[in-house]
């Protein structure tokens, strides 16, 4: 068996193409494009790119996106203060501070800053209301990655209604909001952890498979059932030729590449698994766009909701 990859880098781009008449009209009909602050701070390399990105998306549909920063040595009353004010703004729908913040602020930061975010403006569906109404079946906006899963298995036709769904992870942005949407959907929900005894056994069951640990090559074929939907949330970066060697045969176009740049972007999913899966998210270029895409899509939401009030 070869699996079917779930390309999300073409589904994200029929979505930019659906969302931007959409985002046309909006602007036309109330004067002004939807707007989304990206609050940046610090100097995180990985942060810049997600928020380059992030800005990119938001330019080619048509949103006005704008880059709040400040700088490493802010202080938590800073940021809070910056939310507060892009609370107020009449021009900003939607908010989104860039995970990580800088350890100088504290441990409890990012808890306070999502408290903080007014939660018809919270595009990244983290506040306590928006995570409270998803608990209760009735979202408004949902946390990205598990909105655009959905998304991609509605699109690609793979059933969830009374099959085994099972989540490695119980994060609050993947793995907890990705078990309610399924749930949600009449699927039968399991959520591991780094606790779950005989973790392969579990996941050997599920139907649907979804692996969000940041753990590179956690998933091998003994974790999945044959047929299997196995959606990779992993980005892990690989900078050790031993190790990438150990993913991909000499030859392979992908270890060519790191041959080139000297590292490679893999998921928690062992390639292998394709032998076994029905079908696979690939990394790069699976779960990744449609993060953003959905961003896309909860800022225009947010943006409809307000100009409705």
């Amino acid at each position: 068996m070869s699996a079917r990859i779930l390309d999300g880098q073409a589904l994200a781009g029929r979505l930019r193409e659906e969302i931007t008449p959409q985002v046309a009209e909006f602007a036309r009909r109330h004067g002004r494009p939807p707007g989304l602050a990206i609050v940046l701070v610090g100097q995180n390399a990985a942060s810049e790119i997600y928020v380059r990105n992030k800005l990119k998306a938001g330019r080619d549909v048509g949103f006005r996106p704008d880059l709040e920063r400040l700088p490493e040595t802010a202080s938590l009353a800073d940021l809070l203060a910056l939310v507060a004010r892009l609370n107020g703004s009449a021009v900003h729908d939607g908010i989104l501070v860039q995970s990580p913040l800088p350890k100088g602020l504290g441990g409890d930061a990012a808890s306070r800053v999502f408290d903080a975010i007014a939660p018809e403006k919270d595009v990244d569906g983290f506040t306590p209301g928006n995570v409270g109404r998803l608990v209760q079946g009735r979202p408004t906006l949902v946390p990205c990655t598990p909105l655009g899963i959905i998304e991609l298995l509605t699109r690609e036709g793979i059933p969830v209604a009374g099959r085994r769904a099972c989540i490695i992870g119980r994060s609050e942005i993947v793995g907890k909001p990705m078990a309610l949407l399924l749930l949600q959907r009449d699927a039968t929900v399991t959520i591991c952890h780094s606790k779950t005894p005989d973790l392969a056994a579990v996941c050997r069951e599920a139907d649907i498979l979804v692996a969000a640990t940041g753990r590179a090559g956690l998933v091998t074929k003994a974790f999945v059932k044959p047929g299997a939907t196995v959606v990779d949330v992993g980005m892990n970066t690989i900078t050790d030729l031993a190790v990438a060697m150990q993913w991909f045969p000499e030859g392979h176009p992908r270890l060519a590449r790191f041959h080139e740049r000297g590292s490679m972007l893999v998921g928690d999913v062992h390639p292998d698994v394709a032998d076994v899966a029905g079908a696979l998210t690939p990394v790069p270029g699976g779960v990744g766009p449609l993060t953003i895409a959905m961003l896309m899509m909860n800022t225009l939401r947010a943006a409809r909701a307000r100009a409705a009030t």
